[in-house]
């Protein structure tokens, strides 16, 4: 059996909750036992083709919808985990899941394969005042990775944050994929959402999708925002999190609450797919972010997305042709969506390029994570 392991899954929605997920349904459609391992949700029933062994967990201070988990003192949990044939544990995060993998995989001798998917220093630096005391979860993190047979991370660029965390071992880049890539009806879709949404001919309409926290940068965008108020566009904000109250604030203070709506998290992924196709550039200037999906899902649908140069998001990203690129102000940010208003023709030319070159689906990604499970597997017994 195959163990996934993370510290959130679906209903709470990111990035990391759906590459497990969606590694768990493809694996399992390629005939390997599989399971997700993860913290409780109160009210939730699973309902997967596949076992979800969930611990007991609190809610996690300042990070709705986020759970703090209690594997070790489940006694019941722990007791049928622990008999369950493992022939590798996969760890999608280094906290309370990653923790029971490591000592599943310790204690079995099986293979322990880690993704390095989060920032994890900026997470610390929100909620801990004490330098010496990020430093110290930090170092914890790096020693988590370099106990793992294999470290993957889902982009290149990803490397960088971990050197400057401190690891030394070797990495391995496993793409992340797309359930929306292949999707040929998003004209439709599009037109179709943009009605509903009563966005006018000539009418602009932006996109974000992801938590709504600080360190996405999203002072930042409705900063920018401000600066194109007399221009004719509507920005959806979908998702949710600590921060959403200030930012409705902020939209008020600057005066966009005509121009700006927000949607709150869309766990339907048929109607967020709506969305990403009605949208016409999706803005996420986020520098906390290593890899997002939404950017992968937004160009699956044919929209291009607008990032700051130099963030490790933006290494996917072709200035002018899959994508664009931003310098990292508001000002500038705010420029560059404007010069794309009055280039309509580039924009569409460039969300065709991004559904081509950064847009591949999940079936794809799991075929390759399939051979290299079976590849660890048969060096760990070797």
């Amino acid at each position: 059996m195959i163990g996934l392991f993370n510290d959130c899954f679906p209903p709470i929605m990111d990035g990391v909750s759906l590459t497990t997920r969606n590694y768990a349904y493809w694996l399992h459609q390629k005939a390997m036992d599989v399971c997700v391992v993860t913290p409780k949700t109160p009210g939730i029933s699973d309902n997967e083709s596949y076992p979800v062994y969930r611990y007991s967990s609190l809610p996690l201070p300042m990070r709705k919808p986020y759970r703090l988990g209690f594997p070790r003192i489940d006694f019941t949990f722990h007791s049928h985990i622990m008999r369950l044939p493992f022939g590798l544990v996969h760890a999608h995060c280094p906290f309370s899941s990653g923790t029971l993998a490591m000592r599943i995989a310790h204690a079995r001798h099986i293979p322990l394969v880690a993704t390095f998917h989060s920032k994890y220093r900026s997470d610390f630096e929100r909620a801990i005042p004490s330098k010496s005391l990020v430093n110290y979860l930090v170092r914890n993190v790096v020693h988590f990775y370099e106990s793992a047979d294999e470290v993957w991370i889902p982009q290149a660029s990803v490397e960088d944050t971990l050197r400057e965390y401190g690891y030394k071992g070797r990495v391995e880049v496993v793409d992340n994929g797309n359930d929306f890539a292949g999707e040929t009806g998003y004209r439709a879709l599009r037109e179709r959402k943009r009605r509903d949404l009563n966005i006018l001919s000539g009418e602009f309409m932006f996109l974000f999708v992801g938590q709504h926290i600080w360190e996405k940068n999203l002072r930042f965008l409705v900063e920018a925002l401000a600066r194109l108020k007399n221009l004719p566009y509507h920005m959806y904000f979908i998702g949710s999190g600590y921060a959403e109250g200030s930012l409705r604030k902020l939209v008020s203070s600057l005066d966009l609450d005509d121009k700006v709506i927000f949607k709150g998290t869309i766990t339907d992924r048929e109607e967020l797919k709506c969305y990403y196709a009605a949208a016409d550039l999706f803005l996420f200037p986020s520098l906390y972010d290593n890899a997002p999906l939404v950017v992968r899902e937004a160009a699956a649908m044919n929209t291009p997305a607008v990032l700051v140069g130099g963030s490790t998001s933006a290494e996917i990203i072709n200035d002018g042709e899959n994508g664009f690129l931003s310098g990292n102000t508001p000002q500038e940010f705010a420029y560059k969506i404007m010069s794309l208003m009055v280039m309509p023709g580039r924009i569409k030319k460039a969300g065709v390029n991004a559904s081509k070159t950064i847009a591949r689906s999940w079936e794809d990604v799991a075929g390759e994570v399939c051979d290299r499970y079976r590849s660890i597997m048969a060096r760990y017994k070797s």
